[in-house]
């Protein structure tokens, strides 16, 4: 396993750092008021925040200063999972916690949202016009018939409108769901048909790779083949007319209108996300207002060390949790940035452009950009004013050792980075950015606050130093209240709880090293597993890609009919390369030296690439059932996928085997 237990950290954070950090004060002001640990730095406010669940909570929501409109009568009424009852008897409003700051004079004209599109230009819109354009547009749902409960979709791309939408969804307690325009209509269906939604905003087209591409015949199908809805907006990105009998944008937030935030319980259903569905209809995953509020505020205020005068960028589309984790940085007053187009245009630097033009203090991206970044020989601080940047944040994958140290020396060697790992299930992480912790290479720094998280064995026993599952043990307020379409939750309990009941299994392979950091080291569902000795694809990944041939690669453990086990490496190679006997030897002898000689590929293979779900995770496990013959049609959701002809490569090299 790839591990640093024993070496030197890679950054410190200095202590005028630590001391004028919000965590900081947060637990010096929790110790006086609420019994917590004034001294032991972290890993004590840790233990008493999952020891004191009850307590921690409470804390956070007090000083958030979290507007009740009907007080609480206990935190957590039962915390039997899954079902746990939070904050029973409340009632509240996530936009109006959105849009405070805009009633603060000194800050209402400074801006919430900085648009950027492929141009690289900025466009601020303020706080006051957000708050005005979200009474506007909720006046008018409310004018549709929108109705608390009620289902609001969109498909759009990260555009200050989106953001607009689901607030103004939010203040009148109807249900937000989103899915970005670079979607199939198959895949946007898949989602949307579950949820019946009443109203769809929609844009004509977006700009993607210096290009445009018209979706108004998707717009179309999607008009026809979701009879629920009421009214379609829409939002002339790329300049066409509205089509016949849809509503237009501007119409409908020109108003002058003061927003009306419906009061609702605080289990009251927030948004929608989704499952990739790689395996099946993408899994409708419900979170509260209340849940996804508290939890928000803790992650974003207390672990990313956002507040006023930060500006917040994480490279993201509106299809992924990433989004709506975004939007939720404006309940911290921090500015949040909106980038709209490809990550690497006009060249693989793109990001950093962004983050030089917008001030961004924090940077969130992907590992893969980063890696990206390094192969293409990016050289950020040199070429980039990233003097407002304070953390880079990286997730979507594991951030591998050499992602740390290009970090580190291409950015600034005076750098909080920051790799963290949740999911789109709890929309937050499990596991990531503290501000006053050391960082490792190769490890995040710890568990989160009031996340009681743990690596187990197979019989439920909790290992340190060891490889095993990814469970948490208490709830947390934002995992899901339930699944669309689950009356009887059976669904939901089979998707966590099946491994150990009461006990969230998330289904990825950890190591909590001896100081208290935590390695991911990919799906326990995909694990390689030779002669008992486990290992996370993500290891082989890091290690493989370090070579300059290799654009990307796909590792599948096969366990054969006959008790054998396959185990083939695909490899993705970059142009030019050759996978000729003196590459497949490299790669043997990288995965050999630098992991395990248990674990080097029984074959390796070129693929004309590797599929992904539409969030860009890998598709292992569909590959998988593919490899043991299972017919395309039943081993993958189609509309998952981002390019649906690669995998019928492996289906093919299946039929060949047979």
């Amino acid at each position: 396993m790839t591990s640093s237990v024993n070496s030197a950290p890679l950054w410190q954070p200095d202590a005028a750092r630590i001391a004028a950090a919000r965590i900081t004060r947060f637990q010096a002001w929790a110790a006086e008021r609420y019994g917590a640990p004034a001294d032991g730095g972290y890993p004590a406010l840790h233990r008493w925040s999952v020891d004191e669940l009850d307590t921690f909570w409470r804390a956070v929501a007090e000083w958030f200063d979290v507007r009740f409109s009907t007080p609480y009568e206990q935190v957590l009424g039962d915390r039997t999972m899954p079902g746990a009852q939070w904050f029973t008897g409340a009632t509240l409003n996530y936009a109006e916690h959105a849009l405070r700051t805009a009633e603060d004079p000194a800050r209402a004209h400074e801006p919430a949202l900085i648009h950027v599109d492929e141009t690289h230009e900025a466009a601020p819109i303020s706080w006051s016009d957000l708050r005005r354009q979200v009474g506007s547009l909720a006046a008018e749902l409310r004018a549709l018939g929108v109705r608390p409960g009620d289902r609001v979709s969109g498909y759009l791309p990260n555009i200050p409108q989106a953001v607009t939408a689901l607030l103004a969804t939010a203040a009148v307690g109807a249900v937000w769901t989103s899915c970005a325009p670079d979607f199939g209509a198959r895949s946007v269906l898949d989602r949307f048909q579950q949820v019946e939604p009443v109203v769809l905003f929609t844009v004509d087209g977006y700009r993607y790779g210096g290009k445009e591409h018209d979706r108004r015949d998707t717009v179309a199908e999607l008009r026809r083949e979701l009879p629920t809805l009421r009214a379609v907006v829409h939002i002339p990105l790329l300049g066409t007319p509205a089509p016949e009998g849809a509503l237009t944008w501007s119409d409908l937030t020109s108003a002058d209108t003061e927003p009306v935030f419906e009061p609702v319980p605080f289990d009251h259903p927030l948004w929608v996300l989704y499952s990739s569905g790689t395996t099946g209809l993408p899994k409708a995953i419900v979170q509260s207002q209340g849940g996804i509020l508290l939890e928000h505020f803790k992650q974003l205020g207390l672990h990313c060390d956002l507040g006023a005068g930060d500006r917040f960028f994480w490279y993201t589309s509106t299809g992924w949790m990433m989004w709506n984790f975004l939007v939720s940085g404006l309940l911290t007053g921090t500015t949040v940035i909106l980038y709209d187009g490809s990550p690497g245009h006009p060249g693989t630097g793109a990001q950093w452009a962004i983050a030089e033009r917008t001030g961004a203090t924090l940077f969130g991206t992907s590992a893969a950009y980063v890696m990206a970044c390094r192969k293409a020989d990016v050289h950020p601080g040199r070429d980039y004013d990233l003097s407002r940047v304070q953390c880079v944040a990286t997730t979507g994958s594991p951030l591998p050792p050499d992602g740390f140290r290009w970090l580190h020396d291409e950015v600034r060697d005076d750098l909080w980075i920051a790799s963290v790992s949740g999911g789109t299930d709890v929309c937050s992480c499990f596991a990531g950015a503290v501000p006053t912790l050391p960082v490792h290479i190769g490890e995040l720094q710890a568990p989160c606050l009031g996340t009681d998280l743990q690596a187990w064995d197979p019989h439920g026993k909790p290992l340190i130093g060891e490889v095993g599952e990814l469970v948490v043990t208490n709830p947390m307020p934002s995992m899901p209240i339930h699944f669309w379409n689950d009356p009887d939750g059976s669904r939901y309990r089979d998707s966590y709880f099946e491994m150990f009941p009461g006990v969230w299994r998330h289904g990825d392979w950890i190591t909590i090293t001896d100081h208290g950091s935590v390695i991911i080291h990919g799906r326990s569902d995909s694990t390689l597993n030779r002669q008992g000795v486990r290992m996370g694809s993500a290891d082989i990944y890091e290690a493989v890609e370090r070579l300059p041939e290799i654009r990307e690669s796909l590792v599948i453990g096969l366990e054969e009919p006959d008790g054998g086990y396959w185990m083939p490496l695909f490899v993705h190679l970059a142009p030019g390369a050759a996978l000729d006997d003196d590459l497949r030897e490299r790669i043997k002898r990288t995965i050999r030296e630098q992991l395990s000689p248990r674990h080097v590929p029984d074959d390796i293979i070129e693929v004309p690439g590797v599929p992904h779900t539409l969030t860009g995770k890998r598709i292992e496990v569909p590959v998988k059932r593919l490899l043991q013959g299972t017919a395309l049609a039943k081993a993958v959701n189609p509309g998952s996928v981002d390019n649906l002809d690669l995998l019928r490569f492996y289906e093919e090299l299946a039929r060949k085997r047979t």
